[in-house]
């Protein structure tokens, strides 16, 4: 059981982690249909690895928010432990492909 019940101070953290990762992932979203469509440089290697990294990047994050489950996390801490890993996989791959187009 959870040490303590949640604020609204940790609920607001949450939901901000998780608009985080939203911008992150929306950014390399955009960054990678562009170069699809072939207004951004990428490697012929970004397709492939976007589908790749999926499946362990779910994983790891499926991982962290069971351990959190199971060590009788609050919500908004298993939430935040499936959040951390995306947000640090989609913060680097933006900072990856911003550094093709930046001189």
């Amino acid at each position: 059981m959870a040490k303590h019940k949640s604020n609204p101070f940790d609920i607001w953290k949450t939901s901000m982690e998780m608009g985080s990762l939203a911008l992150e992932t929306q950014a390399v979203v955009t960054m990678r249909m562009m170069g699809i469509a072939g207004l951004w440089p990428v490697t012929k290697s970004e397709n492939k690895r976007m589908l790749s990294e999926k499946l362990p990047a779910f994983a790891k994050a499926a991982s962290a928010a069971t351990s959190a489950a199971l060590t009788g996390g609050r919500a908004d801490q298993i939430v935040s432990a499936a959040t951390k890993s995306l947000t640090t996989k989609a913060r680097s791959n933006r900072k990856r492909l911003a550094k093709r187009i930046a001189p």
